[in-house]
């Protein structure tokens, strides 16, 4: 097997075995705790600029499918595993996780241990990395750090233009339509669209850059903020649109970045968070309700708003619905005075859990309201 190196940007060297494509990848070195669904975590736009560590010790077990893809291609700047399977063991498969990974012309390493990597991730923070197998292993270790704190950060970098659909596409929905909604593609996944479909909701998809007029078609009877990667405080177009949608009183649903875009139309600001929420098993409290939900989670930002006030903004009332259990950061918010609300996490969560699915169905429930004008059609 062909020796790799992942490098991280405090010099922190974790040598392995080569994976996928062979050659250089650089990113921010994220871990991930989801025990299942790695070819989603590969798909998922969210994950554009990172180096994924997956801290599930078997990885590849069955295999991948484009079925199962939640996007048009994978997004993650490299992998690392501490053991891939060498067969795929499922009817379904169409190629191992190696051949997936060189198929798509990512950079991976295997071998390493993942429990030191992120134990290390966990007490210094998400931070710049670089993996390197090939020619590219034979470098000096110097050079090879220097190339990785030459790398872009994270933090004020704008992910969204090279995730987003370059044009509007339509998911028709399950049977006859109820609802028809515009989503923001901010790097949506496949199980958005698919989710609404199910209740019987016709998604047209639109290109990050849309404007306003588009969006708010009196044709739609909702917007959707979809989730996607980058820095929320780069995204000032979406924040706009996201204004507008408030102002003109369309019933709103965000999630993930959406729910930071949302945060940061209210008025409240965003900040990063020491290495992020990244896996499928996130407990979050509703704190209407008291039950607590299992989700799936895949952010490295926050909305800073307070959780022991409702706060009045331009757009009227706004409180915190949601807080992770794990760290108190905040997990959703709920406008009280006009049809909007967001969470941080993933309620289409391919491949699970499924616990928040019924975030879609409070959707079409704030869209039935407004459609017969419902004055307490808020969220």
């Amino acid at each position: 097997m062909d020796a790799a190196l992942l490098v991280l940007e405090d010099g922190r060297v974790f040598r392995g075995t080569a994976l996928g494509r062979r050659g250089e990848a650089y990113g921010e070195a994220v871990f991930s705790t989801a025990m299942t669904g790695y070819q989603e975590t590969l798909t998922d736009p969210s994950h554009h600029g990172q180096i994924v560590v997956q801290t599930a010790p078997h990885i590849g077990n069955y295999g991948t499918t484009d079925r199962d893809a939640e996007s048009r291609r994978v997004w993650v700047a490299g992998y690392v595993v501490r053991d891939p399977s060498r067969v795929a063991s499922s009817w379904r498969a169409e190629r191992t996780l190696a051949q997936e990974l060189d198929a798509r012309e990512v950079v991976g390493i295997a071998e390493v241990d993942t429990r030191a990597l992120t134990r290390h991730l966990r007490e210094r923070g998400a931070m710049r990395a670089g993996i390197f197998s090939g020619t590219a292993a034979e470098r000096p270790l110097g050079e090879l750090v220097d190339r990785v704190t030459a790398s872009p950060q994270m933090a004020g970098s704008d992910h969204v233009g090279a995730v987003s659909t370059p044009a509007p596409y339509v998911v028709p929905a399950a049977g006859e339509p109820r609802f028809r909604v515009a989503a923001l593609d901010l790097g949506i996944k496949a199980g958005s669209p698919r989710s609404m479909a199910a209740r019987g909701v016709e998604v047209t998809v639109l290109p990050a850059v849309v404007d306003a007029a588009t969006l708010l078609d009196p044709g739609f009877d909702g917007v959707f903020l979809s989730n996607g990667p980058g820095d929320p405080a780069t995204a000032d177009h979406a924040v706009a649109l996201a204004r507008a949608v408030l102002e003109a009183g369309r019933p709103l649903f965000g999630i993930c970045f959406g729910n930071q875009v949302l945060g940061r139309a209210l008025g409240f600001g965003t900040y990063k968070l020491r290495y992020g929420h990244h896996g499928s098993n996130v407990p979050v409290l509703d704190r209407a309700t008291g039950r607590v939900e299992i989700t799936a989670q895949n952010h490295g930002f926050a909305v800073d708003a307070p959780t022991d006030a409702v706060v009045r903004t331009p757009y009227g009332r706004v409180e915190v619905s949601h807080v992770c259990l794990n760290d108190g950061v905040v997990e959703g918010l709920r406008c009280l005075d006009v049809p909007a609300f967001s969470v941080q996490y993933h309620p289409e969560a391919a491949a699970g859990p499924h616990d928040s699915a019924h975030l879609f169905d409070r959707f079409c429930e704030l869209m039935a309201a407004a459609r017969t004008g419902d004055a307490r059609a808020t969220a």
